[in-house]
Order: C-alpha cells, then sequence, then structure tokens
C-alpha cells in the first residue's frame, strides 16, 4: 500500500496547496521518492494550444502545476490533475455547469499509476471534506477510496477552533484517519490573541497533534518552501506514518 497523505482544509483558501508542496519537500529529504497529485482543480486558466487551423483549447490547473513542479515530476499533468474546470466553483455545481461528468474512476485510475511509479503520494483535496464531487460523493468520499490518512490544514485566527474540531471530528466520524492538523499562515499575522492561544486550546481539547505552525511565506517557491518545512513541522511524526 502506497504511503503519503491526504490534505484537507477546515475551508478554502487556507493554504493547502502550500502545505502540501511543504511536505513534499520535506517527505523528499527523508530519502523517499515522492510526488504531488490534486485530483480535481476549479478555476483552471484557459490556454490555446496549437495554430489557428487546429487550435485547442485546454485548462491549466495552477495548484497542479505547482505540485508538479515542487515535486520534479515528469508525469503528464492529466495524471497529476485528471479533472479540470474552468468555473470557480465547487465541483459539483462546476460540473453541472460546463456539462463536464466527472469520472471518479479516471481519478482512481490516475492516483493508481501515480501509485505505482512513486513510493509515496501527497494529494491535495479540494476545499473541505464536505465539499460535493457528486451528488452522493464528497471530498471525504475520495480521501477514504485513497486510504490516506488526513492531514488537516486550518487557519491560525478567530474561528479555527470549531472548524478544526468539525473538520477532525467529521473525518473520525467517517472512519478516516487523522495524522495531524497543520495550522497555517496564508496570511501575513496579525498578532491577535486567538492566534496566540488557538494552537495551545487545540492541544488541550483535541487528542489530534499539532505537526506544525507553518509561517506566512512572502516568496512561494521550491527553497524557502523547504527550508521553512524543516524548521517548522514536526518531521519525526510526519516519519512515523512513512515508516
Amino acid at each position: 500500500m502506497v504511503r503519503g497523505f491526504f490534505i484537507t482544509g477546515t475551508d478554502t483558501g487556507v493554504g493547502k496547496t502550500i502545505i502540501a508542496a511543504a511536505l513534499i519537500r520535506a517527505i523528499s529529504l527523508l530519502g523517499i521518492r515522492v510526488c504531488g497529485m490534486k485530483p480535481i482543480e476549479t478555476e483552471c486558466q484557459k490556454s490555446e494550444i496549437g495554430n489557428r487551423k487546429s487550435e485547442i483549447r485546454v485548462l491549466i490547473p495552477s495548484d497542479g502545476m505547482f505540485l508538479r513542479e515542487i515535486a520534479s515530476m515528469d508525469d503528464s499533468i492529466d495524471l497529476i490533475t485528471p479533472v479540470r474546470f474552468e468555473s470557480p466553483l465547487a465541483p459539483l455545481p462546476a460540473s453541472k455547469i460546463e456539462n463536464i461528468p466527472i469520472d471518479i474512476k479516471k481519478i482512481k485510475r490516475a492516483h493508481a499509476e501515480l501509485s505505482k511509479k512513486y513510493e509515496a503520494i501527497i494529494v491535495e483535496g479540494i476545499g473541505g471534506l464536505l465539499v460535493p464531487i457528486k451528488r452522493h460523493c464528497f471530498v471525504l468520499d475520495l480521501a477514504r477510496d485513497f486510504g490516506l490518512p488526513v492531514i488537516v490544514v486550518s487557519r491560525p485566527g478567530l474561528g479555527t477552533i470549531n472548524h478544526t474540531m468539525l473538520t477532525v471530528n467529521c473525518a473520525i466520524k467517517e472512519g478516516l484517519t487523522v495524522a495531524g492538523i497543520i495550522i497555517n499562515y496564508s496570511r501575513p499575522p496579525e498578532g491577535t490573541l486567538a492566534e496566540k492561544t488557538n494552537p495551545a486550546v487545540l492541544r488541550q481539547i483535541s487528542d489530534i497533534p499539532i505537526l506544525g505552525i507553518f509561517p506566512y511565506l512572502e516568496e512561494i517557491e521550491s527553497t524557502s518552501i523547504e527550508k521553512t518545512a524543516v524548521k517548522s513541522l514536526d518531521i519525526e511524526k510526519i516519519r512515523t506514518w512513512l515508516f
């Protein structure tokens, strides 16, 4: 069974992609051949390739492309992000608006192919666990199908205790294994009392460990992400899930 993690968030915009990238760099330093995957991405940008006579419009998944670069992968983006939409919505409404059905089997085939090639895989979900993919299929179902332990990415500020615990408890109730929580500063710190006290409160009320508090990065590139990952993530606890 392939090793790795499924990255989910307490909400959209909490910085799952940065944390996925940080985990990829940290795990690679452990000597493990690791890849990234973003099975579904919305709000992709259109790009035109070819000439006027045979022009093809394709959707470019910025998160998927970023993970591919961070992991130094040479795989097709169709494996890394097999399902893509232009609409900035959850997959279910994006699929209906664009009249493109979501092929879960295609996602599973891509995951299986990457799992054969790499020793570990970091899968970034879309939004939170209850984001709908299809009418009776949610992100948590994808996490369950992949069989990977979940890492919850949360915000540092006011309100994050409730959102984090709701996500953790939902995952556990649904039979998922939660490896830990990472608090991520996707925006510059505000120095609020909530930011200062939230980590301690989460440690008091939850048995799920905090695997790190990731600071805001002004420069988002491989070197800064890797250096910050080494300083800010609990590499030893992460290692225990991989060996």
